[in-house]
């Protein structure tokens, strides 16, 4: 089975018009990305400020080791959920990605060229 060569400009204007969309999508995805990883950072790094105040302000050596302990126990989970978030993102990102492209993989026989191997 070929291609027919008519069909030939269709691929062509159906595939720019799936990648006009993948790239939306790309861009759109990115920047919500971009905005939560900047948020992000911003929240952790206030936090780490604020506890820095509290521990400098600390009246002993215990009270300092207890700011800086439970610290670290809320920036470790935080982290962990913020990974998690921003894989879910990544991963909403690549099904978007491929959406527009799905329809391509029936149209595309699996041999094109196999009748013209033999002239």
């Amino acid at each position: 089975m070929n291609l027919p060569l008519d069909s030939l400009p269709g691929f062509g204007k159906d595939s720019m018009d799936a990648a006009m969309k993948s790239f939306g999508a790309v861009s759109q995805s990115v920047q919500v990305i971009v905005a939560e990883t900047a948020d992000f950072s911003k929240k952790s790094f206030e936090h780490g400020a604020e506890t820095l105040e509290k521990i400098l302000g600390a009246k002993s050596l215990d009270k300092a080791v207890e700011l800086q302990s439970d610290y670290l126990k809320s920036s470790y989970e935080s982290f962990v959920a913020q990974s998690q978030r921003l894989s879910e993102l990544y991963a909403d990102l690549a099904k978007q990605v491929f959406k527009p492209l799905e329809g391509f993989a029936g149209k595309f026989p699996a041999a094109p060229f196999t009748s013209q191997a033999g002239n």
